[in-house]
């Protein structure tokens, strides 16, 4: 479901970059201390994205540090550490662990049940320390389940589902900016369910598989309406984003937000015109041959 947060490198100097990648040795080192190595594997973008948000907004003090591990072993990497990795690691933990349990029912992943046996552990850590959460992670994915097995096709309900257990995870603390960062979230997790439905479409069509846009994707134009809806939700976010009073790292937090949740957008629109191309040279040829 997740993977969207990622860091655009146009537009950031190689220092902002370089700090960019401290964060997320970072939140390695942490996932790998409190979990052990599968914690390591299961490092995302996103929890990233989190970990320097809320760094920015509440400016804790970071411990910066370099060091070699197993995927560098030669040459040694900085990295930055706060209150705010250790929670972030920890929510790392719950969404991965909930992806691999959709990936084994819904694709019957044998990698995706093994992973998730392997986290199994350090998920129930995770749910020791924040059962309201994980509460909330866990009923949101059950709706999102029984909406997708009645084969609902409006993507407005398990949209909001995802909305209401993203802005959970970004209401860190109950303070005068937890709304905003609340709000944020939920704006964000429509974003992300939208984003990879259109991303997975194609694939699901092939296979069969639930997809809340299948119904629309024969529309002249869908493409429209799809750019349309995924420009207004990003909006939202970047309207609560906006409101926060950050100033460190925030043109890293930017980027990611304008231009990086693009990415696999841009890709997708590239490959399409490619193979539009083709199509037309191929025509092309084949009058060439009837000339």
């Amino acid at each position: 479901m997740f993977g969207y947060l990622t860091l655009s490198p146009e537009g950031l100097t190689r220092e902002q970059q370089e700090r960019y990648q401290m964060y997320y040795c970072g939140l390695c080192r942490a996932l790998g201390e409190r979990f052990g190595p599968a914690g390591r594997v299961i490092l995302s973008n996103d929890m990233t994205f989190l970990c320097i948000l809320l760094t920015s907004l509440y400016e804790p003090e970071d411990a910066a540090g370099d060091g070699r591990c197993l995927p560098h072993p030669v040459r040694k990497r900085g990295f930055v550490r706060n209150q705010f990795t250790d929670y972030c690691a920890d929510m790392n933990v719950a969404l991965a662990y909930h992806k691999c349990q959709d990936d084994w029912k819904d694709d019957r992943s044998l990698a995706g049940r093994m992973e998730a046996g392997l986290l199994r552990k350090s998920y129930e850590q995770v749910r020791r320390r924040y059962p309201d959460v994980c509460e909330t992670i866990e009923s949101c994915l059950h709706e999102i389940a029984l909406l997708e097995k009645s084969g609902h096709i409006a993507p407005d309900e398990p949209a909001q589902l995802t909305a209401r257990m993203l802005g959970r995870i970004f209401r860190h603390q109950p303070d005068f900016w937890a709304d905003t960062l609340q709000g944020m979230g939920e704006a964000l997790g429509r974003f992300i369910y939208l984003m990879d439905a259109y991303d997975d479409l194609d694939s699901d069509l092939k296979r069969k598989r639930y997809n809340p846009l299948r119904e629309m994707a024969g529309q002249e134009d869908f493409e429209t309406l799809c750019q349309e809806a995924l420009s207004l939700l990003i909006g939202e976010c970047a309207q609560a984003f906006e409101l926060l009073p950050l100033v460190k790292d925030v043109d890293i937090l930017r980027n990611i937000l304008y231009a990086g949740v693009w990415a696999k957008y841009q890709m997708k629109q590239s490959a399409k015109e490619k193979q539009t191309v083709r199509g037309k040279g191929r025509g092309l040829t084949q009058k060439e041959g009837r000339g």
